[in-house]
């Protein structure tokens, strides 16, 4: 193999492949680093530890911003089209596209702009959209299909009823919104939600703080309350997804079926928690 002349000729020549150079980036880390690259010659110091796969940094900003944020959504989206169709794992399984981010909060312009960049859409989005005939052919189709619930256990019921709440509708889509919920209340399984043991304000308060499993600075997880006031398990220092209770101290994240979570109490006080997965026990201690 011939050596390369120079560093901006082998940085061109890696353009050509992977298009790091052809595009505008959506993160200006990215266009620091080229120029790292350009000049020293180090790839391994600045590249993402599973290039050429998208850093995760920037799939999960696209999922957060596809919830809330149309302008962000298009800075990151139109260079690379591509992340359209973005999934980010929330923890223990809980996916989520983007597509499916602006669905289950009813955002019809994030979601149209997505489908026109190649996201894929699914019976949630029909949903959102009060699409009746779409989401009835399917639900037809396959049977049972509309008690699968969404990302972090959002039924599909409820993502008609998000799409519904748009301030922007017309008259046609309100009816078309309208007529969807009833169908799918009708079916009677559209919106099956875990089904937890109530906890009070004041027996929720034990089970707050953080549980460390390591003794690295970041070996930990914390029990907070979400905004609807639930408890919700997350990384430490950090919010997470909802946690169901299904027996006394038992709970379950944010509708994956196969995660436990069970606090450990001695008299009235929590000391520890654990979280079994099919081939996992992690346990950590209340500090």
């Amino acid at each position: 193999m011939k050596k390369a002349i120079n560093s901006s000729r082998r940085t061109a020549i890696k353009s050509s492949v992977f298009g790091l150079l052809t595009v505008s980036l959506p993160s200006i880390v990215y266009s620091n680093d080229i120029l790292k690259i350009s000049r020293s010659g180090d790839h391994s110091s600045v590249l993402f530890h599973r290039y050429p796969s998208i850093d995760d940094e920037i799939v999960n900003e696209v999922v957060s911003v596809s919830h809330f944020n149309l302008d962000r959504v298009k800075e990151l989206v139109d260079p690379r089209p591509e992340l359209a169709r973005a999934t980010w794992d929330w923890s223990f399984g809980d996916w989520e596209t983007a597509l499916g981010a602006a669905s289950h909060v009813g955002r019809r312009d994030i979601a149209e702009y997505l489908m026109s960049k190649g996201a894929r859409p699914d019976i949630f989005t029909y949903a959102m959209f009060g699409d009746y005939e779409v989401v009835k052919s399917m639900v037809e189709a396959t049977p049972g299909v509309q008690s699968i619930a969404g990302p972090h256990g959002i039924s599909l019921l409820r993502h008609a009823r998000a799409g519904a709440r748009s301030k922007e509708l017309s008259t046609q889509q309100k009816s078309n919104s309208v007529k969807l919920i009833e169908y799918l209340e009708e079916l009677g399984n559209a919106d099956i939600q875990e089904r937890d043991i109530p906890i009070s304000d004041s027996d929720k308060q034990k089970y707050l703080g953080d549980y460390m499993y390591g003794d690295g600075e970041k070996d930990g997880l914390s029990v907070k309350l979400n905004m609807r006031e639930m408890l919700s398990l997350g990384k430490l220092g950090k919010g997470g997804g909802a946690l169901f209770q299904k027996a006394p101290n038992l709970f379950t994240y944010n509708g994956i079926t196969s995660i436990e979570i069970i606090f450990e109490v001695v008299g009235d006080k929590v000391i520890s928690l654990s979280i079994h997965e099919p081939d996992l026990i992690l346990k950590a201690r209340k500090v």
